[in-house]
Parts: structure tokens; sequence; C-alpha cells
């Protein structure tokens, strides 16, 4: 069973927008690491199945990132650990840390 989540609105940051015009943007394999936001945390899942019927990524909870790059294990009702769905429309890419 999955944890169920309401996801925040991924903004600038989305996914589906970024992509919307490529026609090569492929649907996430297993095993790999998708981003979304949840109440203004990052949260990183590795899918384990991807849906292509309802467009959602089913995975595990593999990171909870806070806004300073801290990382914690649970974040509200969230843990690592849990198994999650992430719908396409709320993954968002997540920005390389800047160099010094």
């Amino acid at each position: 069973m999955h944890q169920h989540i309401e996801w925040d609105e991924p903004g600038s940051a989305s996914v589906v927008e970024y992509f919307k015009n490529d026609p090569d943007h492929h649907a996430p394999d297993p095993g790999d690491i998708i981003s979304a936001r949840y109440q203004g945390a990052i949260v990183r899942v590795k899918v384990e199945a991807y849906r292509e019927d309802d467009a959602v990524s089913i995975g595990e909870v593999a990171a909870i990132i806070d806004t300073k790059g801290g990382r914690h294990q649970s974040h509200h009702k969230l843990e690592v650990g849990h198994i999650v769905r992430v719908p396409d429309d709320k993954r968002a890419m997540e920005t390389p840390p800047q160099e010094d």
C-alpha cells in the first residue's frame, strides 16, 4: 500500500512544462530517481514502476531535503522508505548546487 501525499505544485520547475515540446522525452524507468515537492521540501523518489495509463510513477521515498539542503528521515506525514505515487504533473526538476 502506498502513502497518499498531496504534492505541492512544481511551478517553474515543472518537468511536464519543460519537456512539453520534446517528442523524445520519455517516462521514468524503474531505478530512476525523480523529484517532487511536499510541504516545501524536495522529495526524491526511486521509481519502481510507471503507469502510462494514468501517467504516475510509483516508488520509494529515497530522500527528503529541506530548503537549505539538510536531509531528514521524515517531514510531516512522509518518511524515507514510504511507497508513494507521483503524477507526472507534480514532478519537479532540481537545480544543480552552486559552485563556489
